[in-house]
């Protein structure tokens, strides 16, 4: 049992601290129109892109091909997922490993718990959700099947992602479109989505209050570290 408790939390070190912001900024999107070799500080750069090649008609297309239908394409889509998942889950447990999330645990906490009722150890998941829809599900799995979050944690958490899921990539790559025609300052409609995204945690959170009681479950983890 010790040795258990002793593997789910490691001691927290200055490597901690590195992990943690290194993973903080790895996820943030800050270098990903970074010029030269800094590139390969983000996390959407590092996940790349699939080759394409040209069609008869003329056409470039990815391994999952055009113009599919059904579930076999969605088979396809699901395929074209993984790398992500897998990539984020990866760096998820080496930050976990050198004791980073016990960092996100310790600043974050007193910041998310009255947001949105939980843990500071969800704060890289709720940055790359920033970027990444996938990565992001992902990463809150592995809290919750690791024990991190209760399942009304769990559920306030997915409230909070699924409203404007990777605001930044998606408003920055579909939204250029429309930036001409602004009538306000580009960064207002995203700090709009930003603000809905925290109501809709919150919209999730007061339902589970009002149908199972005030929090049951909010103390049921504790920050480690810190006397």
């Amino acid at each position: 049992m010790d040795t258990m408790s002793e593997k789910r939390e490691p001691a927290v070190t200055w490597k901690s601290y590195v992990a943690f912001f290194g993973a903080l900024i790895f996820f943030s999107g800050v270098f990903a129109e970074a010029a030269g070799w800094w590139k390969v500080f983000d996390f959407s750069v590092l996940n790349g892109s699939f080759g394409t090649w040209e069609t008869v008609a003329g056409k470039t297309a990815s391994f999952r091909g055009s113009g599919g239908t059904g579930a076999r394409d969605g088979f396809m889509f699901a395929l074209t997922l993984l790398p992500a998942l897998i990539f984020a889950i990866a760096i998820i447990h080496v930050v976990e490993g050198y004791g980073g999330l016990r960092v996100a645990e310790r600043f974050l906490s007193p910041l998310l718990r009255p947001l949105l009722g939980i843990p500071g150890i969800c704060g890289l998941a709720m940055i790359a959700n920033l970027q990444t829809t996938d990565a992001a599900a992902g990463m809150t799995k592995v809290l919750y099947e690791e024990g991190e979050l209760t399942d009304r944690e769990r559920s306030i958490f997915c409230g909070y992602q699924i409203s404007g899921s990777a605001p930044l990539s998606n408003y920055f790559s579909s939204g250029v479109a429309v930036f001409s025609v602004l009538l306000v300052p580009i960064g207002l409609p995203l700090l709009v989505i930003l603000v809905f995204k925290f109501i809709g945690g919150n919209i999730v959170r007061f339902y589970l209050r009002a149908v199972e009681g005030k929090d049951q479950d909010q103390g049921a983890k504790m920050p480690t570290g810190g006397a």
